[in-house]
């Protein structure tokens, strides 16, 4: 048997069956009895190395779980399955089935069944479960030791009481908060296949939305300035949510910029939408805050993620903002940029798609 690689092999040559098992897109490798390759279908080269045909799978495959199960089968002629991860080229999980071959020549074939999308979303429900948990029993914890020191030391101190309930207000709006954000979080994944299409005047929707701000900028004697030109075509959209999404951006912008600083917001044209092929316009929001390195750029926009965790509590953020943010964005079809530079602010662009023949 001649060595090749990543072909259909078996001892006499192609046959029907291998034809077939050579267009399936999991890696499919058959083994005789002496746990040597008699074939490795296309996809297989992605979990094979070398030159395999006619070698034991030790030589191409060195997992232990993998030649355990495959040894097994070959000697009991029952069939297993194992969880296994490779580490390279880039981290990728497997469940492999070994399944007990009643031929002449091949003794077993091992399915390679590629579930590293799957092991992904499970540990992210895992996290996001453990994060929910972690966030409202923080308050939760704060607000049950406020009820004991009220019923107890506390219980004829009007001063410490006033003080207490303040505290118990500020966690019970916290934990509010926390629950709106997780049910904006749900809604917009939910919807996120289902692209809006009214037409907006995304001038309107900033200017309106500033103005939303205006007290909370001028605590910080802060404004927040916008510069839309007039002429320009509607995007499309949904209102509420690009409120939204600018609300959070423009709100971050004032809780992180410097005092007496100017929030710009800045609308020019996009062509196109970066990855797409549809126009659009960039809208860009920059203030000049403390900026952000960085190593926490990539992940801003996971759930819960904080850059300064104790900064974003004190502040009163949730840690779902811009998992919202980008959410929305996404299901607008658009694009979410970050850029910062550490002592210099931050910039969030977004680029949305416009009506491409506006009537």
């Amino acid at each position: 048997m001649a060595d090749q690689d990543v072909q259909q092999l078996t001892a006499h040559g192609p046959t029907p069956d291998t034809v077939i098992l050579d267009q399936f897109p999991d890696p499919v490798i058959l083994l005789n009895r002496r746990r040597e390759v008699l074939f490795a279908n296309t996809a297989a080269g992605d979990v094979l190395s070398g030159r395999f045909a006619g070698r034991d799978l030790a030589l191409s495959f060195r997992h232990p779980a993998v030649l355990e199960i495959a040894d097994r089968v070959i000697g009991t002629g029952r069939s297993l399955t194992v969880d296994i991860s490779v580490p390279s080229p880039v981290q990728r999980s497997f469940l492999v089935r070994a399944l007990a071959l009643d031929d002449e020549a091949a003794a077993a074939m091992l399915i390679f069944e590629d579930v590293t999308g799957a092991r992904a979303a499970e540990e992210m429900r895992a996290d996001f479960i453990a994060n929910v948990s972690h966030e409202l029993r923080s308050p939760i914890s704060s607000l049950v030791g406020f009820i004991e020191t009220l019923r107890g030391p506390a219980a004829d101190d009007e001063g410490a009481r006033q003080k207490f309930l303040a505290m118990m207000a500020e966690e019970a709006q916290r934990m509010s908060r926390l629950i709106d954000d997780l049910l904006s979080l749900s809604r917009v994944e939910t919807m996120e296949h289902v692209r809006p299409g009214d037409r907006l005047d995304i001038g309107m929707v900033l200017r309106s939305t500033a103005e939303m701000l205006t007290l909370r900028a001028e605590e910080k004697n802060m404004m927040i300035e916008v510069d839309c030109a007039a002429n320009l075509p509607p995007v499309i959209g949904d209102h509420d949510e690009l409120v939204q999404v600018f609300h959070n951006l423009f709100d971050n912008a004032v809780k992180y910029g410097r005092r007496g600083t100017v929030v710009n917001v800045r609308v020019t044209p996009a062509v196109p939408v970066p990855g797409s092929r549809e126009p659009g316009l960039s809208i860009a929001v920059t203030d000049e805050g403390v900026g952000i390195a960085q190593e926490h750029l990539a992940r801003l926009t996971e759930r819960f993620y904080r850059a300064d965790k104790g900064r974003s509590r004190e502040m009163g953020g949730t840690g779902l903002g811009l998992a919202i943010v980008k959410h929305i964005v996404n299901r607008h079809r658009g694009h979410l940029a970050i850029r910062s530079e550490v002592g210099e602010g931050t910039t969030f662009t977004v680029h949305l798609p416009i009506e491409s023949n506006p009537q």
